[in-house]
């Protein structure tokens, strides 16, 4: 595939790769048409390149088209069409409960030519929501999709910031989720704070997998936790390192916790 790779990004993260065979150029930030379901879309480049498919990716996947650049009256259409999204979901609302579903409706998403309406929603199990598509298809006279989406995609949607007083990384900059689990906290000698560590989302925080590799890195210079090990005022257990200054607190054989700095330990003899 010879022709340039452009990444575009559309409402709540969503990401699409596209080939530019006619050659716009294009830049990061631009507003650009795509081809889309049996239509045409809108949506933001963000990157340009040759880097965002695997080579056997870009040999097998037919990728759709970008268009052309987006007019002032589609870019007008784009506003347009988040204000009746907005109405869209106040809808969908009403219609979920009558019909009486076990769902969360999160976001709506128009297609830029009106050709489909796509709504999020999560459920703690699966939804037989066919009547419903049928009552909005006749309510919104357009091709309507039900999309169910786990709790950090509902967060991408929703946005709204965290703790740390920035916004959500989701949306703001995060293109995939990580599947982090307990041993990202424990490979970063972190306290098991449940409040802490979890996101709004309610998921184990997607910054635990920022900063692992240093510390993987760095407690690899380091004998392990509870390991037996011989320093200047005998021998003893590490109970906890600081790899920040480069000492270990170690619990000796009186009990007592004394700390020292790493070039001051050395491995126990097998006993």
């Amino acid at each position: 595939m010879n022709t340039e790779l452009v990444e575009v990004a559309f409402k709540a993260g969503r990401i699409g790769i596209y080939s530019n065979p006619v050659g716009f150029t294009l830049k990061p930030g631009e507003y650009v048409i795509v081809e889309a379901d049996k239509g045409e879309d809108i949506g933001k480049v963000v990157n340009l390149g040759k880097i965002f498919l695997r080579p056997e990716q870009a040999e097998e996947e037919k990728l759709a088209n970008v268009m052309r650049k987006a007019s002032d009256e589609e870019l007008e259409q784009l506003e347009k069409n988040r204000r009746l999204e907005e109405e869209a979901i106040k809808i969908c609302k009403k219609k979920i409960f009558r019909h009486g579903l076990n769902m969360n409706l999160v976001d709506a998403e128009y297609q830029l030519d009106h050709k489909k309406l796509t709504f999020y929603f999560t459920a703690p199990h699966r939804v037989d929501f066919r009547k419903l598509v049928r009552d909005l298809a006749g309510h919104f006279k357009t091709r309507i999709e039900l999309r169910q989406i786990g709790v950090r995609d509902a967060a991408r949607h929703v946005d709204g910031y965290d703790v740390c007083g920035c916004r959500l990384c989701c949306t703001l900059f995060l293109k995939k989720f990580e599947n982090i689990s307990i041993q990202y906290v424990k490979d970063q000698l972190l306290p098991m704070n449940t409040s802490r560590l979890t996101g709004v989302c309610g998921r184990l925080k997607c910054c635990l997998a920022y900063e692992r590799d240093f510390y993987l890195e760095e407690l690899a210079r380091y004998p392990r936790i509870h390991a037996r090990v011989k320093t200047p005022k005998g021998t003893g257990k590490v109970d906890k390192i600081d790899i920040f200054n480069a000492q270990l607190y170690v619990r000796l054989e009186n009990d007592e916790i004394e700390r020292f700095n790493r070039e001051e330990i050395l491995p126990a003899e097998a006993v």
